[in-house]
């Protein structure tokens, strides 16, 4: 039998959201700390380019007739459209102030899809360009990207979000709190490793736990499916009574 549709929690973007679902991924950490929880679930819209979602995004995400509309869409995009433009037009080059007003119409037609739909945006991270010229040049060759680029496109995300009263994530300046950030965050030099993908979890927690949203959608303030007590849960280090493993804190993980 088929029960009703859980409400979801929709990942959007390019290849930091195709791959946070691999290598401790970011949207993998999510998928667990919120697989408990009564009636949510996590899926993903992943490996979009930029040019190839807008500025018509509905078909991608949801349509604003659906039956159930997603209660948070996190949406990632800017590290592939700061690269620079190169001479015969073709790559994913997006112009800044194109990239920003397609953004803008992506965070309008997100809010209007419901009322209790909410939106994350998650502005560029920084880069490692030397690492990416060490693993990636031979395959993709000079892809011209800079992480002072990055970190405009990041900023001009930011900016943006404040406009349009979107909550932001500013990962161009999470990543680089870490003092090796260029050693342990990333994989390729542009995607994320699992170290990376903890300070992206975290900011995204951090975001969901400070929203005045009603309801929250932050892990601690959502029910837990099957959380009665039950003598069949796993014995306390007592010996004399059972740890009901709902109440069990999932997001060690992260720490």
């Amino acid at each position: 039998m088929v029960g009703p549709q859980r409400p979801q929690f929709v990942l959007f973007g390019s290849s930091i959201v195709q791959f946070s679902f691999s290598h401790q991924g970011w949207g993998a950490i999510l998928a667990h700390l919120y697989g408990r929880k009564r009636g949510y679930s996590v899926a993903w819209i992943f490996g979009v380019e930029f040019k190839a979602c807008c500025p018509s995004p509905g078909p991608s995400v949801s349509k604003v007739d659906a039956t159930v509309q997603p209660s948070l869409v996190i949406v990632y995009f800017g590290g592939n459209d700061s690269m620079h433009p190169h001479p015969s037009n073709l790559g994913p080059h997006v112009p800044l102030p194109e990239y920003v007003e397609n953004m803008k119409k992506i965070a309008v037609h997100l809010k209007s899809l419901s009322e209790k739909t909410r939106v994350i945006f998650l502005s560029a991270p920084p880069i490692n360009e030397e690492q990416i010229r060490e693993s990636l040049r031979e395959i993709l060759g000079d892809l011209g990207r800079t992480n002072e680029r990055c970190g405009i496109y990041s900023e001009a995300c930011l900016e943006l979000c404040k406009e349009v009263g979107v909550k932001a994530v500013d990962l161009w300046t999470a990543l680089q709190q870490r003092d090796d950030w260029l050693d342990v965050c990333f994989t390729d030099g542009i995607h994320l490793s699992g170290e990376g993908s903890k300070i992206v979890a975290k900011e995204i927690l951090k975001v969901l736990e400070e929203a005045e949203w009603e309801p929250s959608l932050h892990l601690k303030s959502l029910p837990s499916e099957f959380s009665d007590d039950s003598p069949n849960d796993p014995l306390s280090p007592d010996g004399k009574t059972t740890l009901n493993v709902a109440d069990i804190h999932l997001d060690r993980e992260i720490e």
